[in-house]
């Protein structure tokens, strides 16, 4: 996987008195509502899906940000792909439905965040090519086990505005026969008022300290998960088509969003 870094990001606007109070009180909560799924996951391990969704549904408003989900998501097993802007997305596709996430690396390290990913099943990767094909037989056993897997094609994150082209080679992994469906979702984010358009967006060598401050200090935003119809993966044929026919349907209902 690279970095994605196009067009720098905003700088961040000084933060006052009022952000800081805002900061503390949801952050504050944030904290408290993790460690609560975090126990909860423990005393409640054949539902941990389920706590980590009611985790996510509390999180959003805290950080600000109102939910719509449009579509329905498959209620098999299956893969689901979607496009990579933020960090938030972990918490957007959660609040939907019940997933477990194919994540770099990096994650496992965030406060809160990766010790919630790690309790709900993420398969962390490593952004080195010799890991690949070890990393794509993980994703394979995964998917044999029953599990609700989402990819993020694009391999990077990006500034929310735009869909990177889709990675072929992440696909290989729909080919081993235990996967019958591939749903692509696509996720709009919208600024709160006054915002740079892409304030959400998390990419470059943006911290992940400094933006979650941004976005704690300044809510109002909203996020729009749209899942897409289900792919059977065996009426595509390769993996480069499957690959090409996600990536236009994912990218169709954002480039409408930013058109108007």
């Amino acid at each position: 996987m690279t970095t994605w870094y196009g067009d720098p990001p905003a700088p961040f606007r000084r933060l006052r008195g009022v952000d800081w109070l805002r900061i503390g009180l949801r952050g504050g909560a944030l904290v408290g509502v993790i460690l609560f799924g975090l126990i909860a996951m423990l005393i409640l391990r054949p539902w941990s899906g389920r706590v980590v969704q009611g985790v996510c549904r509390v999180a959003l408003p805290l950080l600000g940000l109102r939910l719509r989900c449009s579509g329905a998501p498959m209620r098999h097993s299956g893969a689901l792909v979607a496009n990579h802007a933020s960090w938030l997305d972990i918490f957007a596709l959660n609040a939907c439905v019940p997933v477990q996430f194919v994540a770099k690396a990096e994650v496992a390290g965030w406060p809160g965040i990766g010790a919630l990913a790690r309790a709900a099943g993420t398969l962390f990767i490593r952004r080195d090519a010799r890991d690949a094909r070890v990393q794509q037989r993980a994703i394979e056993d995964r998917i044999r086990a029953g599990h609700r897997l989402v990819v993020f094609p694009e391999g990077t994150s990006s500034d929310g505005r735009r869909v990177l082209p889709f990675k072929s080679t992440l696909f290989q992994a729909f080919f081993a026969g235990e996967v019958a469906w591939i749903q692509p979702v696509t996720l709009i984010y919208r600024a709160p008022q006054g915002q740079d358009p892409r304030f959400y967006g998390w990419w470059g060598d943006t911290g992940f300290a400094p933006h979650l401050a941004q976005v704690l200090a300044c809510p109002g935003g909203a996020v729009e998960a749209i899942f897409h119809p289900p792919l059977r993966v065996r009426d595509v044929g390769t993996r480069k088509n499957l690959a090409a026919l996600c990536e236009a349907t994912v990218r169709a209902p954002l480039d409408q969003a930013l058109s108007r």
